[in-house]
């Protein structure tokens, strides 16, 4: 894992614990901060379904491409190959 990506990694399970803790020792209810966790909990579910969905549509895309390119650099060679061989034939 590149070093950015640790020190986001870290960021952000930091700001979850934080709220985390700051969520179980607010002066309110436990059945109030109970919901309010739940709630998190599902909106962060639902984030990562999102993030999940759109993660794959770009890699769907990008493999698409990458196909193509695969499939372009194939017709360029056998077109080469078919052009050597009218060559060395004449």
């Amino acid at each position: 894992m590149n070093n950015a990506l640790r020190v986001w990694a870290v960021f952000i399970v930091g700001v979850a614990a934080g709220a985390a803790v700051a969520l179980i020792y607010a002066p309110q209810s436990g059945e109030k901060t109970r919901r309010q966790l739940r709630r998190g909990l599902e909106d962060a579910g639902d984030y990562l379904k999102d993030a999940a969905d759109t993660l794959g549509d770009h890699a769907e895309k990008y493999a698409k491409r990458g196909k193509g390119m695969v499939e372009d650099a194939v017709d360029s060679a056998s077109n080469a190959v078919s052009a050597a061989r009218k060559v060395i034939q004449i």
